[in-house]
């Protein structure tokens, strides 16, 4: 029996699901020390090292790349949030200790950590979102891209599948009678929605009926509690002086900056310099000056996880503290639920007009919604939960496998696929 397996390429996080002989689904397992966890982080570090007077590149992927990259952030690379790149025609490649990477090689180098040895000749089914991350995000071109990763990874041949739809793939298992379910998928990049009608017993139990997605998920909530708190503090709204005319501060600097997967992309001589220039004619230099030193000492990860983890922990209080300092730069901030909320207000908006675009393709109703079912970690944030209920009511809303659920569904999609293709 050919062996299938559901894999859940993420912005933030990436899972792998086998399906069993039995027709049930387990997720692989990544060791990290004494633990074990269904999830592994998509990104990678690189490195290298003389020796003999050689130069030798090395590189780690997941959780060993970030045990790389702190063990020496400033002699390392970070790659982080490949996915969000995927759709973008402008990148193409990037130079990394003097050796070119397009992005489906790093895709490809990232891929065969995630799956190690032992899957060779699997059937593969990728999840793909409805709509790739990117301002100019051309989707075709996202899969194509991403099926060339695939591809230099050893698997040519790969299903695709929405996750959404692949996240109400293994929810509708749980139901015992016909129901049209609309599904959310909050990844770190981008935000998808699939309406579904499930008729158990079918041949296809599960039909597609109409998609909606767009580029704003747990990475935009980071940016905006950044831009909001942390970017003011490196010289966000300052003027500097030149020829006796005062210019502001140019905002392309905070913009990269509060993006955590084009952080990577300002670490260049010519970005900072411009940087350095700016500071040296302004009338407090001190804030560029600690912008600089977070980029060139690759900071910005730690300062991503702090604010992640106040950002969880407004969705259990009505208040989180953000802590950081480096060198000379610190931060000591009350940040209230209710500043979020309205921070994060025009994207809430803009999810809501994309969900009414997700049942308008569907030719549903929300009154004609019979279950809703929500999952990743977006999910939690208390207003984006009442997003949802406002519209179908509380009583109607489940959630759950908030990290696994889509790379579960993919193999059961895979199955049917199978079916259907032996029928």
């Amino acid at each position: 029996m050919t062996k299938l397996i559901g894999i859940d390429f993420g912005t933030t996080n990436s899972v792998v699901a086998v399906l069993q002989p039995d027709g049930s689904v387990q997720t692989q397992r990544f060791a990290l020390g004494a633990r074990e966890f269904d999830v592994f982080r998509t990104v990678l570090c690189f490195w290298h090292e003389q020796h003999k007077g050689r130069s030798a590149l090395h590189h780690a992927a997941g959780p060993h790349a970030i045990e790389a990259y702190v063990d020496d952030p400033i002699d390392s690379r970070l790659i982080m949030s490949m996915k969000t790149y995927l759709a973008q025609r402008s990148f193409t490649q990037t130079n990394i200790f003097g050796r070119i990477f397009t992005l489906e090689q790093m895709v490809s180098v990232f891929l065969s950590a995630l799956l190690g040895t032992g899957h060779a000749g699997a059937r593969i089914v990728a999840g793909r979102p409805v709509r790739f991350a990117g301002d100019f995000a051309d989707d075709d071109f996202g899969e194509t891209r991403l099926r060339a990763g695939y591809a230099e990874a050893g698997f040519p041949e790969i299903d695709v599948a929405m996750e959404p739809e692949a996240a109400g793939y293994r929810f509708t298992r749980t139901l015992t009678a016909p129901a049209t379910v609309l599904v959310g998928d909050f990844g770190g990049g981008t935000s998808d929605f699939s309406v579904l009608h499930f008729t158990p017993g079918n041949a296809r139990p599960v039909v597609s009926l109409g998609h909606g997605g767009i580029g704003i998920a747990g990475d935009t909530f980071d940016y905006r509690i950044i831009d909001n708190v942390v970017s003011p503090l490196l010289g966000k709204g300052s003027t500097y002086n030149i020829m006796g005319t005062d210019l502001e501060v140019p905002v392309e600097y905070f913009s990269g900056f509060a993006r955590w997967h084009r952080l990577s992309l300002m670490r260049t001589p010519r970005m900072l310099r411009d940087i350095e220039d700016v500071a040296r004619a302004s009338k407090d230099p001190a804030p560029l000056r600690n912008l600089v030193s977070l980029i060139k000492e690759e900071a910005g990860y730690q300062l991503y996880q702090t604010v992640s983890a106040v950002k969880a922990e407004l969705s259990r209080a009505q208040t989180a503290r953000l802590r950081f300092e480096h060198e000379d730069f610190v931060i000591d901030r009350e940040i209230a639920r209710n500043d979020f909320e309205a921070w994060i207000a025009p994207d809430l908006q803009l999810l809501g007009a994309t969900v009414d675009q997700a049942l308008e393709r569907a030719g549903v109703r929300a009154d004609e919604v019979d279950r809703v079912f929500l999952t990743g970690g977006t999910s939690f944030v208390p207003a984006v939960r009442r997003l949802f209920t406002a519209r179908f009511g509380a009583e109607r809303i489940s959630a759950g496998g908030e990290f696994v659920s889509v790379a579960e569904g993919l193999a059961l999609i895979g199955q049917d696929r199978m079916a259907l293709r032996a029928a």
